[in-house]
């Protein structure tokens, strides 16, 4: 194997809900594919002096030396697509998300691999359908020499991605207007929340690094949650000393959850208090009020933000539970799916635990990325098996075993799909 590193130009696209479309016409939507693969992407990538790396079942990775190349083929290929589906009804419209990065990568038998590779793919995620979403290095080095139009959209916490990425949609220069105009960022694929800088009511300007620091440190501790998408704190900030819209905030971030929260001062004691709003419906999923000795500062500020995070983590749950059964089946996207799949387990009956399995298998096919579908089928087999006995136990415990290690080999920080593996290997030792 030959193996060598380099800096390059990354285009990562993808069809944006091509689940949907397989699942309404299978051999329909894989022949369209491959047309537009065809007549669009590979005219277009030779053009601009691109090399397609792969194809990667509903989508392309290419490589290029030139930032400038780059975007004028991705802004090439969308117009493109924007032309083919003009006459195409909306359900049946194949559209591409696209991800652009520059950074150093490693090439094996032709293939590329790295971070600069991973941040590509991960700002596809972000892009809207017919979108284009770039990294900040990308708009540094394409700045004056492109005629488009880089939309800030801020930081972003991108999943496996050790920092977090300044990210940019594209807008070309005659749709300038329409690319400044404010627009909604997709949801990420699990509970997201942005923690609103807190307010400091106090009129004692001392309090505002006390207020800034709780709201730090909130940030800190939500992210450690693996079920949690939690916004930046350099995106949080650009909100800071401003009035305000929660649903507004929720459109321009992508999240379902807003905190937001103030405190304020009196002689030794301070009050501090919290909301956490759904962002789509502006309702209050919890507020609460932490009145405290003002000893220790620091001390205080530690006791308050685990306070605060032990009630969020699990209220943003229960408000994911209730909203996955508000949305009819036919609607569901992989988070949901899995949530009413636990909603089912729990009730631990043979009727149930059959719709838990279906629905944690609709997890996975909407997302076959996310563990949650995995590991929640995992748990449904073993109750089946071992509580209901409705399966057989030595092949309900085998199924449940690789289900739960699929699981951990997507997200080896779940402690829930370690304890559904456990399950399974003590299950199965025992018989």
């Amino acid at each position: 194997m030959t193996q060598t590193r380099r800096l390059a130009a990354i285009l990562a696209a993808d069809v944006a809900g091509y689940s949907r479309l397989i699942g309404a016409d299978e051999s329909g939507t894989l022949q369209a594919f491959k047309t537009i693969k065809a007549e669009v992407f590979d005219p277009t990538i030779a053009a601009h002096s691109g090399r397609l790396v792969k194809t990667t079942g509903d989508g392309f990775l290419v490589e290029f030396s030139s930032v400038v190349d780059v975007l004028r083929c991705a802004v090439e290929a969308q117009a493109n697509m924007t032309q083919r589906n003009a006459e195409i009804s909306s359900d049946r419209r194949i559209e591409f998300r696209m991800g652009i990065n520059v950074g150093d990568i490693v090439v094996e038998d032709g293939d590329i691999f790295g971070d600069g590779v991973n941040v590509a793919v991960r700002l596809e995620g972000l892009a809207a359908p017919g979108g284009i979403c770039v990294s900040a290095r990308v708009e540094e080095d394409a700045a004056g020499k492109v005629d488009l139009v880089f939309e800030d959209i801020g930081e972003q916490t991108l999943k496996n991605i050790a920092r977090p990425v300044r990210v940019y949609r594209v807008g070309t220069g005659q749709s300038a207007e329409a690319a400044r105009a404010p627009s909604s960022l997709p949801l990420p694929d699990k509970p997201s929340i942005v923690v609103l800088p807190f307010a400091n009511m106090s009129g004692d300007s001392e309090q505002e690094f006390f207020a800034d620091g709780i709201t730090e440190d909130l940030i800190s501790a939500l992210s450690r949650y693996p079920s949690l998408f939690v916004i930046a704190r350099n995106s949080s900030f650009t909100y800071k000393g401003r009035a305000v819209d929660v649903k507004q905030v929720g459109r321009e971030l992508g999240v379902r959850y807003v905190l937001e929260g103030g405190l304020r001062k009196a002689g030794d004691r301070i009050r501090v208090t919290t909301q956490l709003v759904e962002a789509e419906t502006g309702k209050h999923v919890r507020a609460e009020r932490y009145d405290r000795d003002l000893a220790d500062i620091f001390a205080l500020q530690d006791k308050i933000t685990e306070a605060v995070t032990i009630a969020v983590a699990p209220a943003v749950a229960d408000a994911e539970l209730r909203r996955a059964m508000r949305k009819p089946p036919g609607s569901l996207d992989a988070w949901a799916a899995y949530q009413r799949g636990l909603w089912h387990v729990f009730k631990i009956s043979r009727d149930d635990d059959a719709l838990a399995q279906k629905y944690f298998q609709h997890a996975i096919e909407i997302d076959p990325a996310f563990a949650g579908g995995y590991k929640g089928l995992a748990v449904a087999y073993i109750q089946a098996a071992t509580v209901l006995q409705t399966h057989s136990q030595a092949e309900a415990y085998r199924s449940a075993e690789a289900l739960a290690r699929q699981a951990i080999a997507l997200d080896g920080t779940d402690a829930e799909a370690h304890l559904a593996l456990a399950a399974a290997m003590f299950a199965a030792r025992r018989l």
